[in-house]
């Protein structure tokens, strides 16, 4: 009988021939370096996974709130170029055209403080998908306004469900350290600038795809509905809570006058509204009379007035988005502030100087990159300088005060205009620019004192 091969039965190394030892040494060595290998691969996987979590539970809701701030922007920025037309074809005269925007304006001077001080009091998503789900409705009743004065009516009903921006900042404000405040809030100012830019080149194709009249506006206004529709979707979806609510015993009725008194006793915030209030003259009364400007002093037609907002915005965006965060860290909000302000009025002494139409677009960019800055910052140094129950409140107060000033700027732009001819208007916008950045410069020394007790 033949005897077993015990080199095969065995398990002992010491029984195997050498070729057979040096086959299981190699095997168990190619074994070994796949679970090394696998160890590591499982190793970065878990970790990116995990940074990946990370970066979502931190930025998550402010990339949310950037995207519904940007499709928002788009569906204002659809029906802003169409606006004088659309009244026109309701047989509109030009003071009417003008009150359109004005009573837009006015609606947001009466909502901002209210929704900002009621989303301090029951939380700031419910005040986001009321606001953006009216906002469906007024432009859905806009595209089938019978006359003119229906739509100036529906206009101001859009301010009202338009006076969001201060919740959307205090909620921002809730979600972000102050180390990182203006810097988040410089992001939001982005989604603005890019919302201006793309949404009057979607307004100006959809304009033409339908029949001649009053109708060839309701597909724009209902495509500005539809993304303000999504724009809800994104708040009710992926928008958490970023405040608790108050008991009916906290619970106050928003209060715009006390809020303003509030204001008027710190001298940080006063000097800000009183900032804001003069650059956002300026700003308002440049845009109203730009057109005007150009086509006196270098005979600009629509054509080249409008193709100059796409280098502005695209300079306003990378301003709020790349370099802002960089800039306040090394320098402080407080002189950030005081820089943009300085820039933005330069650009209106440069303007009333030039005398050569290619000059235009550089000094309009140069005054973009000096305004990108002072929005974000005022709204930085707002939060930082209030109580988290009450920012919303001072916030809508400053937009409150911006809206003042879009309605008033307008109207001593156009009277500086025909009372002392083109250059006038830009003059103006830099003298009413030098105080704001003069009061941006005490910020820092009633900070420091406020610090320091």
């Amino acid at each position: 009988m033949a005897k077993p091969d015990t080199r095969i039965a065995s398990t002992d190394e010491s029984l195997l021939s050498e070729p057979d030892q040096l086959r299981l040494v190699e095997e168990d060595a190619q074994e070994n370096a796949k679970e090394d290998e696998s160890d590591t691969r499982t190793f970065f996987r878990g970790r990116l996974l995990r940074k990946v979590r990370l970066f979502l539970n931190e930025n998550g809701p402010l990339a949310a709130m950037f995207a519904v701030v940007f499709v928002n922007l788009v569906g204002f920025g659809i029906v802003v170029p169409l606006m004088p037309f659309f009244a026109q074809s309701l047989q509109a005269q030009a003071w009417q055209v003008t009150l359109m925007f004005t009573t837009y304006s006015l609606g947001q001077f009466f909502a901002e403080p209210y929704f900002g001080r009621l989303s301090d009091r029951i939380g700031r998503k419910p005040i986001l998908i009321v606001t953006t789900a009216l906002s469906v409705l007024f432009y859905i009743l806009l595209a089938f306004a019978p006359n003119i004065w229906i739509a100036i009516l529906i206009r101001f009903f859009s301010g009202l469900s338009s006076g969001n921006i201060s919740t959307i900042q205090g909620y921002v404000s809730d979600v972000s350290p102050p180390d990182k405040r203006a810097g988040r809030m410089s992001l939001i100012g982005g989604a603005f600038s890019l919302g201006f830019i793309i949404g009057p080149f979607i307004g100006g194709i959809l304009s033409h795809e339908t029949t001649a009249g009053g109708n060839q506006f309701r597909l724009p206004l209902m495509g500005a509905a539809t993304l303000s529709a999504f724009a809800t979707l994104g708040v009710m979806l992926f928008i958490r809570e970023s405040r608790q609510r108050k008991t009916k015993v906290e619970a106050a009725q928003p209060n715009i006058l006390k809020t303003a008194q509030e204001a008027l006793q710190s001298p940080v915030i006063l000097r800000l509204i009183l900032s804001t209030l003069c650059y956002m003259m300026a700003f308002a009364g440049l845009e109203s009379t730009f057109g005007l400007w150009a086509e006196a002093r270098f005979h600009w037609g629509p054509k080249e007035i409008g193709a100059i907002f796409l280098p502005l915005g695209i300079a306003a965006a990378l301003m709020q988005m790349v370099f802002m965060r960089p800039l306040t860290r090394r320098y402080g909000e407080s002189r950030v502030l005081a820089a943009g302000l300085f820039v933005f009025g330069l650009s209106f002494v440069l303007q009333g100087m030039n005398p050569f139409g290619w000059l235009i677009t550089p000094i309009v960019m140069l005054g973009a990159l000096g305004q990108a800055v002072i929005f974000s910052s005022i709204c930085a140094i707002i939060s930082l300088s209030t109580p988290p129950d009450k920012q919303g409140a001072m916030l809508g107060l400053n937009m409150s005060t911006g809206a003042i000033a879009r309605i008033t700027g307008p109207m001593f732009a156009g009277y500086a205009f025909s009372l002392f001819g083109p250059d006038a208007s830009v003059w103006m916008g830099a003298i009413t620019t030098l105080p704001a950045a003069l009061l941006a410069l005490q910020l820092g020394k009633y900070q420091k004192r406020k610090a320091h007790g």
